[in-house]
């Protein structure tokens, strides 16, 4: 059984923020890392359905890649794939939260006989 589910309501941002500073305290994640661990490859498939569905990696993407790839100033190429990768990396944690929110709706719509083993 999964415990805590996450409820289908809006959160305040004071709730959001609480939680986020809970989360700082490293015990408190460590069942989530595993369960994420063992579900990796199928959150990794939505991961990468709902960025592609999104636009996110489009043409606009593939030229950002090249340009970051091919500029001329070393210093600059590695600027700017400094700050890809970090838009990159941003961008899949807003998603990968929001593929979070809908799975946990998910398990909690989910009988609870399913979800014990």
């Amino acid at each position: 059984m999964i415990p805590d589910l996450v409820p289908d309501r809006a959160y305040t941002d004071e709730e959001v923020e609480a939680a986020i500073v809970a989360l700082t305290d490293g015990q408190r994640l460590r069942a989530a890392q595993d369960l994420v661990a063992r579900s990796a490859p199928g959150l990794q498939r939505a991961l990468n359905e709902a960025l592609v569905e999104g636009g996110w990696f489009d043409e606009a993407h593939e030229h950002a890649v090249r340009e970051a790839a091919t500029g001329a100033d070393p210093e600059i190429r590695a600027l700017t794939v400094r700050t890809l990768v970090a838009e990159e990396t941003r961008l899949a944690m807003l998603v990968g939260v929001a593929i979070g929110f809908e799975l946990a709706r998910e398990l909690g719509a989910a009988e609870p006989s399913t979800l014990e083993d």
